[in-house]
């Protein structure tokens, strides 16, 4: 079973521990998560294991992420199943800290990636990038790791760390990991549990709808407004499909497109029911 931590100063100074009772230099990967450990979390860890000497696997579904109407209070939570992921798989640490312990009481510094975190899931959330940010600096303080291992389903929340990483000089290699998906295309997500089965058809829509623009470039049109009109209708098909809050069209830095080409990014956001779906497609 991993060793579980709760108090930063514990987890401190055990890695300080581990650090000074090798004979080499020893690599530390972290994978931070909020929990309800999938297939997706699962391709994080494994990189991780493969790369590093340790890996630590935070658990913290971060309060400063969610706005007042979101669903913090649900958002599906099971320590004791994640731990057992976790020895399956073999990692050194779980780290599954208090709000109190990460937001000690007068807390007042945040941390916020102009201009990135204002478009796409920052217009729909907003400050929600704000409480990534944040929690992700206060992890990588913590753990003092050598590399942090991020999914590219959230696309535009592995841009934003990356650019933090940069921009505040963190000595700390971001380590993007491809999209995993369910055998019958939808991206993996902790959220997918709030779905019903007649819901989860209509989440497809997405996936389907990915595989329909591909099809439309690979047969020349590359027009992001022709494009993007063509997966509204696709997806407006499927019944539960509540509404649509964005169809972007953007190259790897999530710059708008107006001509799209291989290597961009095509990402969507929409409500199947009441269950908010993302997901991103690299255009092939």
């Amino acid at each position: 079973m991993p060793l579980l931590f709760r108090k930063v100063k514990e987890l401190r100074n055990h890695l300080k521990g581990l650090k000074c009772d090798r004979d080499k230099p020893v690599s530390v990967g972290l994978v931070p998560t909020m929990g309800y450990l999938h297939e997706g979390h699962k391709a994080l860890i494994r990189e991780s294991l493969l790369q590093n000497d340790i890996t630590v696997v935070s658990i913290y579904v971060n309060p400063t992420q969610f706005g007042p109407n979101e669903d913090y209070q649900r958002y599906p939570r099971d320590l004791q199943r994640d731990m057992a992921i976790c020895e399956d798989l073999g990692v050194d640490v779980v780290f599954a800290p208090t709000d109190e312990e990460m937001y000690p009481l007068g807390f007042s510094t945040e941390v916020y990636v102009k201009g990135l975190s204002e478009v796409l899931e920052g217009k729909f959330r907003p400050g929600h990038f704000k409480g990534v940010t944040t929690i992700v600096l206060k992890l990588i303080n913590v753990v003092s790791p050598d590399r942090l291992y991020m999914g590219e389903k959230d696309y535009q929340q592995l841009k934003i760390v990356e650019r933090m990483v940069k921009d505040l000089l963190l000595p700390v290699e971001v380590v993007p990991v491809k999209t995993v998906r369910e055998p019958d295309g939808l991206a993996c997500s902790s959220r997918n549990v709030y779905l019903s089965e007649e819901e989860r058809k209509s989440a497809l829509s997405i996936y389907k709808s990915f595989l329909l623009a591909q099809e439309l470039i690979n047969k020349g049109i590359k027009d992001a407004k022709t494009l993007r009109q063509k997966m509204e209708e696709f997806i407006r098909s499927f019944p539960l499909v509540r509404k649509i809050d964005y169809i972007a069209f953007t190259d790897k830095d999530l710059n708008p497109k107006i001509e799209v080409e291989k290597g961009d990014r095509i990402l969507v956001a929409l409500w199947v029911g009441n269950t908010r779906l993302v997901d991103n497609w690299e255009v092939s």
